[in-house]
C-alpha cells in the first residue's frame, strides 16, 4: 500500500507543481488566457506538460491504489514506480528541451513506459478481478 500511496502521492505533486508553474509563467508573461502555440514558447511547453500529466496521473492513481487493495505482486509494484518516473521523465522531456517540435530521449522514455506500465497495471487489475 505505501508505494500505491507514494506514486500517487508523487503524480498529484507532479501536477500540482506544474499547475503552480504555469500560473505563474502567465503572471510573470501577463497571459491571462491562452498560450502561442509555438514549440518552443515556455509557456505553451508548460501548459501541455500539465494538460498532458492530468490525462494521465487521474488513470493511473485508480489503478495504483486499486492494486494496492488486492495484495500486488513485487513486478505490479516496481511497475508502478517505473510508471511515475515515467511520467515526470516525460514532463521533463516537453520543459527541458528547446522545443516540443522535435522528439528527445526524455519524451519518448516517458511515453513509451507510461504506455507500457500504465497497459501491464491494467492487465494486473484485470487480473485481480
Amino acid at each position: 500500500m505505501n508505494v500505491a500511496i507514494i506514486c500517487t502521492s508523487l503524480l498529484g505533486l507532479l501536477l500540482f507543481v506544474l499547475g503552480f508553474v504555469v500560473s505563474g509563467t502567465r503572471g510573470a508573461t501577463k497571459t491571462v488566457h491562452g498560450y502561442n502555440p509555438d514549440p518552443t514558447d515556455r509557456l505553451y511547453k508548460l501548459v501541455r506538460a500539465h494538460g498532458n500529466t492530468a490525462e494521465y496521473a487521474a488513470m493511473l492513481s485508480v489503478l495504483f491504489l486499486f492494486l494496492a487493495y488486492h495484495d500486488p505482486a513485487r513486478w505490479v509494484l516496481n511497475t508502478m514506480w517505473a510508471t511515475t518516473a515515467c511520467r515526470y521523465m516525460h514532463a521533463i522531456g516537453m520543459i527541458a528541451f528547446a522545443t516540443l517540435a522535435k522528439p528527445n530521449p526524455m519524451r519518448f522514455i516517458g511515453a513509451v513506459g507510461t504506455y507500457i506500465g500504465g497497459i501491464a497495471l491494467c492487465v494486473a487489475a484485470f487480473m485481480s478481478a
